[in-house]
């Protein structure tokens, strides 16, 4: 009985949902703000529980169960304090007279994100590009990489004018981005119409039980 009631239940979200591609009405609201708000709940207790609690609650206060005593923790603990206040110093933006005090955080945040992520994000899309495009022109894939590689680079030259052999680039460079293009959109179009063989099976086969 308590499966026949949550397929139900899910049969009348996924209908809801599916409603609005006749117009928007109050079924599909519903189901709207019943997803975002439940969204919002799981991932705020998976946030607590795989981050603030082992990297902050943890090595502040020592909250462990076991043998173990409630209270400050050893050594260092500190330095675990510091980024639970600047995460708690960005809702004073909720307050117009202190909302000032959110951006030393934000500003924190964002040049630690900076720094930390300029190597990783340089050896893989920079210098891992950079080798994996320097191939030996033996195939004809491997020249239609390196063509299309120094085409898409030429169209962003933006310092000269695409005249000459450097517009010839240009616009071979056009040609791949087009086609890079529409296979990242078939690609999306494809992966939705996956989702609704799903969900129609769920309907058919799940729920109604006719195939």
């Amino acid at each position: 009985m308590g499966t026949i009631i949550w397929t139900t239940i899910g049969a009348i979200l996924t209908l809801s949902v599916y409603s609005f591609l006749y117009k928007d009405n109050p079924f599909y609201k519903f189901a709207e703000h019943l997803v975002v708000g439940i969204s919002a709940g799981y991932y705020l207790v998976i946030y607590y529980y795989n981050f603030i609690d082992p990297n902050v609650v943890t090595p502040v206060f020592q909250l462990r169960l076991g043998d173990q005593a409630i209270g400050f923790g050893s050594g260092a603990w500190w330095l675990a304090l510091i980024p639970g206040l600047l995460g708690l110093l960005l809702y004073t933006r909720f307050f117009p007279k202190v909302a000032w005090v959110a951006r030393w955080s934000l500003g924190i945040y964002v040049g630690g994100y900076a720094g930390l992520g300029l190597s990783p994000v340089m050896q893989a899309r920079v210098i891992e590009q950079i080798g994996a495009n320097a191939l030996p022109l033996t195939s004809v894939t491997n020249v239609l990489i390196v063509v299309g590689l120094l085409g898409t680079l030429a169209y962003f030259f933006f310092s000269m004018k695409h005249k000459g052999i450097l517009g010839v680039f240009a616009r071979t460079g056009i040609v791949f981005l087009m086609v890079g293009f529409g296979a990242s959109f078939g690609y999306t179009v494809m992966s939705r119409i996956s989702l609704l063989i799903g969900r129609v099976s769920f309907l058919l086969h799940d729920w109604l039980h006719l195939v």
